[in-house]
């Protein structure tokens, strides 16, 4: 479900990620096939500094369908930022995606809090977020980011993903944590 990015999928991923409806909800944005290799040498060079944490996401087939990251990491936290191509929507891809990444990183990597920032034109994911039982609409609650986030005008919606909350959720569903650590390198 999650492997280690690879620069040997960027020729996939860049076809999947230029989609008219995936393009525009994708954070690093690449203009050709070349621009994703360089774009992913960076993320791979951040990730070793511990700046932020990306993987590749598949199929059953191990076949590259997307990608999630947790970016902008500060203080055991980060944002999430996730995107899947068009031929995978609506196909349970994304929820296995989260719940392998949650547990990695909330579990193996220390991290306490994932953040979502969702452009309120992005109906689809505020509406996945807004499913989310361990997911927290926090525009009042952490109004001093909510606001950062929204220097340039009202842009974004804000969700908070607390550790405790998420593991409390594991818990109810009987659900067990995953172990992360058989992600294969590329």
């Amino acid at each position: 479900m999650l492997k280690k990015r690879d620069l040997n999928d960027c020729q996939v991923l860049f076809e999947l990620m230029t989609h008219p409806d995936v393009f525009p909800f994708v954070r690093h944005k690449a203009q050709s096939y070349e621009e994703l290799l360089f774009i992913t040498k960076q993320t791979l060079e951040a990730e070793e500094q511990e700046k932020l944490i990306s993987r590749t996401i598949t199929d059953e087939w191990n076949n590259p369908i997307g990608t999630i990251s947790l970016y902008d990491i500060e203080n055991q936290a980060g944002f999430l930022g996730t995107w899947i191509g068009k031929p995978y929507h609506g196909k349970g891809y994304n929820q296995l995606a989260k719940d392998a990444f949650f547990n990695e990183l909330f579990y193996d990597l220390n991290i306490e809090t994932i953040f979502m920032r969702i452009k309120k034109e992005n109906i689809r994911s505020l509406k996945a977020a807004q499913k989310l039982p361990y997911a927290i609409y926090a525009n009042e609650s952490r109004k001093s980011l909510y606001k950062k986030i929204n220097e340039t005008g009202q842009i974004y919606d804000l969700f908070e993903i607390p550790k405790d909350l998420y593991s409390l959720h594991m818990l109810r569903e009987g659900l067990t944590v995953e172990d992360t650590t058989h992600l294969k390198e590329a």
